[in-house]
Parts: structure tokens; sequence; C-alpha cells
């Protein structure tokens, strides 16, 4: 950030006063602009024991499978965000059930949030972001081109927890890939 958003004046970084982290301030007008993490809304949408997984149109890893997710936006609840987010990458209406899981990603300032869901009908097909949309039984999930870690690790422990009964709730952290890894963020 080099200028402020409220009178255009160039912006410094320093801790400001009573705080504890630098955050840049506006000499002139004094105001301090917090720069807070991301919030990633999504769900893990099923029918008859299928998941309805994405291929991204998009970069980051376009031509890679995903779960329906994407940026929460203001004046929105997660549930919300995740139904929003289902609706405008798979034009898919979902059930949204219970939180599945909260991962914190901290060297990227993001928080993921993932809930269970229901399809409601199999009427779905790509949306803007998406080059295809299509249901996976277990078996058939493109493990290797799953996108992002973040979508990977949670969706696999999902279906694993699927074989020994009801999945369960799982706050976790998915740190920076260590160099010359071939891990997804």
């Amino acid at each position: 950030m080099k200028f402020c958003s409220q009178c255009g004046g160039k912006v410094i970084l320093r801790i400001p006063e009573g705080d504890t982290l630098p955050r840049y301030i506006c000499p002139e007008c004094h105001t301090i602009h917090y720069q807070n993490p991301k919030v990633i809304v999504g769900c893990i949408p099923e029918w008859e024991n299928k998941i309805l997984l994405c291929k991204r149109a998009i970069a980051p890893h376009q031509g890679k499978w995903t779960l329906p997710a994407g940026f929460m936006e203001n004046n929105e609840t997660l549930i919300q965000g995740a139904a929003r987010e289902t609706l405008e990458e798979a034009n898919a209406r979902v059930e949204i059930r219970e939180l599945y899981a909260v991962y914190s990603l901290p060297h990227i300032s993001q928080v993921y949030t993932l809930f269970r869901a229901k399809l409601l009908d199999l009427d779905f097909f790509p949306g803007v972001e998406s080059l295809e949309v299509r249901l996976f039984g277990e078996q058939e999930i493109p493990w290797n081109d799953i996108a992002f870690r973040v979508i990977h690790d949670p969706l696999k422990r999902y279906m694993e927890e699927r074989h020994h009964g009801q999945p369960a709730f799982h706050l976790g952290i998915i740190n920076k890939p260590q160099a010359g890894s071939n891990s997804n963020e």
C-alpha cells in the first residue's frame, strides 16, 4: 500500500500507539489501514455418495479440479457465501449443512471454511469460473488434479471418515510448502 484510500496522502508503515503490529498509517488524515485475512467459503456438495467438483476456468491452477468455494463477500454469512459460491461456480443449488472444516493458511493470510452440503437437484452446469462440473464417486476423484492442498486434504479426510461413520469437524493449519516441494497451496 502506498497511498491512503481516504485522502490520497502517502502512507507510512509503523506500529500505531496502543497496537502491537505494523500498520499502514496516513500521517495527513491519521487513518489506520488494517489489512486482515481473507475468508474463503465453500462446501462439499453430495448427491448419493458422489461429490460435485468444478474444473477451474481461471487462474490460479486453471484446468484443475476443486470444490465450489471463493471469497466471502461483505454483508453475507458463511452459509450464504458457501451457497452463493456453489451457485456461481456450478449453477448448483445446495442445502448447506454442518461446518466440516476450518483451515488457516497464515502464509497467504487466508482462512478456509468448508461445509457439508446436499445437492437439491441434478440441474447443474459450469458457471463462468468453471470449465466443467461433474459428480465423482470416491474412486473417480482426480486426486492428482486437485487444484489446492486446502481442498485436497479435507476432501481426502472426508472420504476416509465416511467409511468409518459420520465425518467430524476439523480445525487445521496448512503451512507454506517447502521450497522444491510439489505441493499445491
